[in-house]
């Protein structure tokens, strides 16, 4: 796909811009209720949308239909953070007015990071074809943990990136307000929101793993792959305030995300099958993919509202 220079600039351009509002609105630190969240995340939705209207328009149908599933199919895989994110906030006692912030400057990052990641991976697929194999083989394995219930314990005081952390800079026992440093005789130390940041950092490289290779299944254009994947990193803090402490009741998610992955690693597979071994072999449109996503993940979350989970202690007095 030929993207022209002026539309990296427009999309630069909307980021920034959004980033700054979205700043400037939360500039004093604040508990986030339910309606200033399902406002935000209904505001994230719609420009979302209306990029995508922009796309279709102006690069075509197809791009359209790739730059709108490859974000709800982000947007969907991405509902896994917010577990983790409520993990970090519960296990460093983060005050709920500071949460916002936190999650601000983790967007920066995996903005940055994804970026990253995505040319790294369009580089390599548009070289060496063949690694789509071992991409759906990550899908599928993680589909698998998912419909097992196999995943690994995550323990946020111990990952990578605040042990480095504390390494490198002091960390203090307790909070400053909103601040990231504070000076204590006379040296500067991090305070524990740092420490978080950090946490909400080395998470999302691991979600990584699974993220780019199944948004690469939709496309292997920069522009879409980074496009979508912006979008929804940038509504997740919305996302993340709207269903706080209603996770627990989408307990149907897990097995939906799990057939999403395994969708996407089987769409991989004809797709790398249909250019090295042979272009009889068909692969899966765009807008079917789509359909299956939207299908999988609504199908998940309404059996989840009508079949509630069964309480602890309800279910051992059966």
């Amino acid at each position: 796909m030929n993207v022209p220079l002026w539309a990296w600039a427009g999309f630069a351009t909307l980021i920034i811009v959004m980033l700054a509002i979205d700043l400037f609105a939360h500039r004093r630190d604040h508990v986030i209720g339910f309606r200033e969240a399902a406002w935000w995340s209904a505001l994230w939705v719609a420009v979302a949308l209306a990029f995508a209207a922009v796309v279709t328009l102006t690069l075509g149908g197809t791009a359209g239909v790739e730059f709108t599933t490859a974000w709800l199919l982000e947007k969907s895989l991405s509902v896994d953070n917010l577990f983790v994110f409520a993990l970090i906030f519960g296990y460093f006692a983060v005050p709920r007015q500071y949460q916002h912030r936190v999650l601000f400057f983790g967007v920066l990052g995996a903005l940055t990071f994804r970026g990253i990641f995505l040319a790294l991976g369009v580089a390599i697929v548009s070289t060496f074809t063949a690694v789509l194999f071992a991409f759906a083989a990550v899908l599928l394995y993680s589909a698998y943990k998912l419909l097992k219930d196999d995943e690994e314990t995550y323990d946020p005081g111990a990952s990578l990136a605040v042990r480095l952390l504390r390494k490198v800079i002091p960390v203090r026992d307790e909070y400053a307000g909103s601040r990231f440093f504070v000076k204590e005789a006379g040296r500067r130390v991090a305070t524990p929101l740092l420490a978080v940041v950090a946490a909400i950092e080395a998470a999302d490289l691991v979600f990584a793993v699974d993220s780019v290779p199944a948004v690469l299944a939709v496309s292997d254009d920069a522009f879409i792959v980074y496009t979508s994947n912006a979008f929804a990193i940038l509504g997740l803090r919305a996302l993340y305030f709207l269903l706080s402490g209603l996770l627990e009741r989408f307990h149907y998610l897990s097995r939906g995300l799990a057939l999403i992955l395994a969708f996407i690693g089987a769409k991989l597979i004809l797709q790398a099958s249909h250019e090295v071994i042979s272009p009889s072999i068909p692969q899966i449109p765009s807008l079917v993919s789509l359909g299956v996503i939207v299908a999988l993940l609504g199908g998940s979350i309404v059996l989840s509202l009508r079949r509630p989970p069964v309480a602890a202690g309800a279910a051992e007095d059966r």
